[in-house]
């Protein structure tokens, strides 16, 4: 009798021990996931409100290109709705989600991960460290989300174009579909340097930024929204103007098509884009765009990072 108590006492000890590895490990696999999961859910939900500012910025970015070019957002919000209706405020909206869904995602996610591997327990992490998570974590979510980016910027630019020369694509995936087929799977990373480079210095600007203001303002304003919206207010400027001249050329490069006289590209590269702009504009036309730049940059990340902050808060109660 005392045997069989024996071996029952045993068997149970070891079904706990079981269950309690199984829950560490769930735990665990939790704990990484939740970075990438509320970095994408905070990108998406912050895309959505400013996807409007984004469509008027990238018009004005196509139109500095030419001469006697409209640079006033509200004329150019007005012409959109009039010409192409409100909703076409919205167009390329399921490429922007896409895109959140891989570069937010990967960027932001990435950036705490990298972050968590290299502080060291019970010390705030460098800003020389910050600023190396930021880089990478921009870089590698960038280089993955290309594709969607490429996709989001033919779909808005499309309309500006003369009708011989419109693509026609009918979405996200359809877009990614053509640019394959007709031009090569490595056309999906048209312009990816530009774009890469524009990930990290937003990463920079954005994420380090974000952190080591907060850290700061705690000391003197104390944990909570107010220091996270002070926060976030700095962050988003720094990542605005880090960022702008390699928005500009991101999609400049993206949105061009062989010439129809020369059968040539306007740009050969990165450099030889930037070069050409700068001949036509000097530095002033790579920040042509900046204030409808930063109403839709700026909002974007303080949305980005608050929702960021809520959902974790908001975990941390229930998880």
């Amino acid at each position: 009798m005392n045997k069989e108590i024996a071996e029952y006492d045993l068997q149970a000890s070891s079904s706990v021990d079981a269950t309690k590895k199984k829950l560490n490990e769930d735990k665990n696999l939790f704990y990484k996931v939740k970075p990438f999961a509320v970095g994408g859910v905070s990108g998406m939900f912050a895309t959505f409100c400013v996807q409007p500012l984004d469509m008027i910025k990238v018009r004005i970015q196509l139109n500095a290109e030419g001469t006697n070019a409209i640079k006033n957002p509200i004329i150019i919000a007005k012409n959109i709705i009039k010409d192409e209706g409100v909703l076409s405020l919205y167009k390329g909206l399921d490429a922007g989600l896409t895109r959140q869904i891989v570069y937010t995602t990967g960027r932001l996610g990435l950036f705490r991960t990298f972050s968590d591997m290299v502080k060291k327990e019970g010390e705030p992490l460098p800003f020389y460290k910050k600023c190396f998570c930021a880089l990478a974590a921009g870089g590698l979510g960038a280089f993955l989300g290309n594709p969607a980016d490429l996709s989001l910027i033919r779909l808005q630019a499309d309309n500006t174009l003369p009708k011989e020369l419109k693509r026609n694509y009918s979405g996200v995936f359809n877009a990614l579909y053509r640019i394959a087929k007709e031009e090569g799977i490595f056309a999906l990373w048209k312009g990816s340097v530009p774009t890469i480079a524009r990930a990290m210095s937003l990463n920079l600007g954005m994420l380090s930024t974000y952190d080591q203001s907060k850290e700061y303002l705690e000391k003197y304003v104390g944990v909570g929204m107010k220091t996270n919206l002070i926060a976030s207010v700095i962050s988003g400027f720094f990542a605005v103007t880090m960022s702008l001249p390699f928005d500009f050329v991101k999609t400049c490069m993206q949105k061009m098509k062989v010439d129809p006289v020369t059968k040539k590209m306007p740009y050969k590269n990165f450099f030889d884009c930037s070069y050409q702009l700068y001949k036509k504009g000097g530095i002033a036309i790579f920040y042509s765009s900046y204030s409808t730049y930063y109403v839709r940059i700026a909002p974007h990340a303080m949305i980005t990072l608050m929702t960021m902050d809520y959902l974790n808060n908001l975990l941390k109660k229930f998880c």
